[in-house]
């Protein structure tokens, strides 16, 4: 419970971060570039020790490794994007609204048949993203980059479904946290040479700020994966129950910090889909018991 507990946290973090990047004027990209070698730094140095020579041999994940960095990388920006310009609320509702695609993959995959206490759970976990999500016309002016949205919504399924696949058929002999932090580590190299190609070109230049900032996104972008890995492994559920879980959590928290912290608009379908989110918590809890 404690893994999953602590990938809600840090996902709810990450979120902030953005949005706070925008206010003090932080050059997304960059950021992210040096957040990624921060978080696989955090993932060598805590868990390095945990590596098996096997996994040379057994190198099936490491193309799985490849498509992940590349799908890190290319969504992360996106978020940063969306955060600034759609808000949080609505960025973090697309990202985990995507778990439709990943529990509908997941339930094809394992064959799954849910009961109608856990059917109900994720039926109102879709409800209450889909009521957050809507802007407040008379309030909010719609963003020209709602397209993002969109984009989020379909990678961040794939992603997640990668993620728990890989977790469960690649990871015999590689430890969940090796996995995070080789992945992270190439998502930094991708970044690194379009961000060379952008200085060559000067098309931007470097800033100190945007290094510290990529530090500090990094520490809860490792965990967010991480316990969301080890999540799968110990709580004991069905993997579309963790899945629908964490990402509904998710966007509870995010919303009400969006409006407690951010002054995001305030609006009845928001606060209704509030009040369905964590209708959806109580019902997919109970159907695992």
């Amino acid at each position: 419970m404690i893994p999953f507990i602590l990938s809600i946290l840090s996902s709810a973090i990450i979120f902030i971060l953005f949005k706070l990047f925008k206010r003090f004027e932080i050059n997304t990209f960059q950021a992210i570039v040096f957040n990624y070698f921060t978080a696989a730094g955090i993932g060598f140095a805590l868990y390095g020790d945990a590596w098996n020579s096997l996994a040379w041999e057994q190198n099936s994940w490491m193309a799985y490794s490849i498509m992940t960095s590349l799908l890190f990388i290319s969504l992360f920006f996106l978020m940063g994007l969306s955060s600034q310009e759609n808000g949080v609320a609505s960025t973090s509702v697309a990202v985990k609204m995507s778990m439709a695609i990943s529990i509908i993959l997941l339930i094809l995959y394992h064959s799954e048949a849910p009961s109608l206490t856990k059917a109900m759970g994720i039926i109102f976990a879709f409800i209450s993203v889909i009521l957050v999500s809507l802007p407040n016309e008379k309030s909010e002016p719609v963003s020209n980059h709602r397209w993002v949205l969109i984009v989020l919504f379909f990678g961040g399924g794939a992603l997640d479904f990668i993620l728990n696949f890989v977790q469960e058929t690649q990871l015999t002999v590689l430890d969940p946290s090796l996995f995070s932090a080789i992945s992270l580590g190439l998502a930094g190299c991708f970044g690194v040479i379009i961000l060379s190609f952008r200085l060559l070109k000067r098309k931007t230049t470097l800033a100190l700020k945007n290094v510290v900032a990529g530090v500090v996104l990094g520490i809860p972008n490792f965990f967010s994966i991480y316990f969301l890995l080890l999540a799968y492994r110990t709580t004991g559920w069905a993997d579309t129950t963790v899945l629908a879980l964490t990402n509904v959590s998710v966007v509870l928290g995010t919303v009400i910090i969006g409006f407690v912290l951010f002054k995001e608009a305030r609006t009845s379908k928001k606060m209704i889909g509030l009040a369905v989110a964590i209708l959806a918590i109580i019902t997919l809890y109970i159907a695992e018991q």
